[in-house]
């Protein structure tokens, strides 16, 4: 885009573009990519532009795009494609073993609550007995429907759904059965086979949260933390912990009193932390007032950086208060330096000339 005198060949792979212009315009691509290539290198990475690359493990490749006229695009599928074929063949290569994960859980107009699932090993059948992490522990129920949307559709646009007996893997699924409403988004979902025990299922299914749970190191002093699933509550932890943000519990799915009250013991803790960071989901009315009556602050955000940045001014605030109330209590120290040959009394009171 830069590029003087450059001729766009809209939606055009880059190296047929590159083609197209004139000695002047190329001569100054090698020289700006020779620059991109230098501050690669400064970083200690090797790199290359993506046609000149013969060693995909040991350099990284450049691939020129342009998001005003879509030059460059192409490449970057074709490049995308033929990595994924040539270095992850293990992971694309289809498991009869089924692997299934939750994406969203979702109210529909006549269905109730239902599911949307990515089927990335396996088959499902309608009437398959499934497990699923629940809020309040593992939901076993069974399939009632598996649907997908109309050809060239994705599952988030509203139209009519197509009913299948079974589904064979890799498919974005919509699955409606009862007792869904508080199944966790990002989760793993798991069928019961005729030799599997129930039980254990429900055990295992139960395991991500568990060892999020555990791997969190929960502070005596610290922040309330809540999100709508379980990866977003990763990143949100991991965000927390790079930042020191101390965090003293963490929950998923939509906030209750019961969320609020636990939030509370940090009045008596240590006040400046009886905050609620929630990440992408609802507040209960109820909640909120409780939280108001109480005076625990609740951060909501749909973007993780607009949580830390209202959780930051917030303590800001407290601070400069603080500093407010205890201003005419406070002695402030100076830099002083005595004046020589003005000393008018050498006690009771010592009286001495001073520079402050």
């Amino acid at each position: 885009d830069r590029l003087f005198q450059w001729k766009p060949q809209p939606n055009n792979p880059f190296v047929l573009s590159l083609k197209q212009q004139g000695v002047a315009t190329r001569n100054e691509f090698d020289s700006r990519a020779e620059h991109v290539m230098t501050q690669f290198a400064e970083q200690r990475f090797n790199s290359k532009l993506y046609y000149e690359n013969k060693n995909f493990a040991k350099y990284v490749s450049l691939v020129p795009t342009s998001a005003h006229t879509g030059e460059g695009i192409p490449d970057m599928l074709a490049l995308l494609v033929k990595l994924t074929q040539d270095r992850l063949t293990g992971q694309l290569m289809y498991l009869s073993e089924l692997e299934c994960t939750v994406l969203e859980v979702k109210v529909v107009e006549g269905l109730g609550t239902t599911i949307d699932v990515i089927l990335s090993n396996g088959v499902l059948h309608e009437g398959d007995r499934i497990v699923v992490c629940g809020l309040d522990g593992p939901i076993v129920t069974t399939v009632r429907a598996l649907l997908t949307p109309q050809p060239m559709r994705e599952l988030r646009v509203k139209s009519a759904y197509v009913h299948h007996k079974e589904i064979k893997a890799a498919m974005g699924v919509k699955i409606t059965a009862p007792g869904l409403e508080k199944t966790i988004a990002g989760s793993r979902m798991l069928v019961v086979g005729p030799d599997d025990d129930e039980e254990e299922l429900m055990e295992e299914v139960m395991t991500d949260i568990a060892q999020l749970h555990d791997a969190v190191a929960k502070q005596p002093r610290g922040v309330w933390v809540q999100a709508s699933t379980l990866g977003s509550l990763e990143a949100l932890l991991e965000f927390l912990r790079t930042s020191k943000i101390p965090v003293f519990d963490i929950n998923i799915g939509p906030v209750h009193k019961r969320d609020v009250t636990r939030a509370s013991t940090m009045l008596e803790k240590a006040k400046e932390y009886a905050v609620m960071l929630c990440f992408d989901v609802k507040i209960d009315k109820d909640a909120q007032e409780m939280a108001d009556e109480l005076g625990i602050k609740v951060f909501t955000a749909d973007i993780i950086y607009h949580l830390f940045d209202a959780f930051t001014a917030h303590q800001a605030a407290l601070t400069e208060a603080r500093r407010r109330e205890l201003a005419p209590e406070a002695v402030f120290p100076c830099v002083l330096k005595m004046v020589r040959d003005a000393v008018f009394n050498k006690r009771d009171p010592i009286i001495i000339g001073i520079d402050v």
